[in-house]
């Protein structure tokens, strides 16, 4: 009898490489794929297709306020500027709300832990103190990899990111922001700005009629 042939330690052969070859080609398609799939991602290009939390705790559509003129702010309760920017927050949205337009407020301790109350206490606060009628939503975060994603909207749409409490963000109707405030500039500056906003809003919809 004929001793049995030793088989290869290793497949060399042309087959192998056929296998190589395939199995590069599958890895590098799956790759494209990914990348594809990535880049045709649909970007939002609106802050009202977010949803955040009220004070209680509760879902809110952001999508309710669309259609209208909104200036969103970080707020806090125990700053030094906290008086006069409740003040002025509450005196344009008497102005200029509420059919066309809105202040949406969301308190923030991240900036010289001055927001420490739980965010029912806030609303209770500023209501009491300052006669605030706008919106105050659930505490949230602005800055790190906790950041609440529709605040995260602003400031990369705007390239301007909150360094203290009170910046405001001025929100057309369509969802995308057209300027932005730093909490020290006055009243006077960003009123004719919402003005002009809502005169160009009330146009577009009489053309549209």
């Amino acid at each position: 009898m004929e001793p049995l042939a030793a088989h290869p330690a290793r497949c060399s052969g042309p087959k192998a490489k056929v296998f190589a070859v395939l199995l590069s080609v599958a890895l590098c398609s799956a790759m494209l794929l990914l990348l594809q799939l990535k880049l045709l991602k649909p970007k939002i290009n609106s802050f009202y297709t977010f949803e955040v939390k009220d004070a209680t705790g509760r879902p809110v559509s952001l999508e309710k306020f669309k259609g209208k003129v909104t200036l969103v702010a970080n707020v806090a309760s125990d700053c030094q500027l906290t008086g006069r920017n409740y003040w002025a927050l509450q005196e344009l949205h008497r102005e200029f709300g509420p059919f066309h337009f809105s202040v949406l407020a969301f308190p923030c301790n991240q900036f010289g832990e001055a927001e420490p109350r739980p965010s029912k206490e806030v609303v209770s606060f500023v209501r009491n103190t300052y006669g605030v009628t706008f919106p105050i939503f659930h505490k949230i975060k602005i800055l790190g990899p906790e950041a609440e994603p529709a605040f995260r909207f602003l400031v990369d749409s705007s390239k301007k990111e909150p360094r203290w409490n009170f910046w405001k963000y001025l929100v057309n109707p369509e969802g995308r922001v057209v300027k932005s405030w730093r909490p020290e500039e006055p009243i006077e500056a960003i009123r004719p700005e919402i003005a002009d906003l809502i005169r160009q809003m009330i146009i577009k919809k009489r053309e549209d009629l």
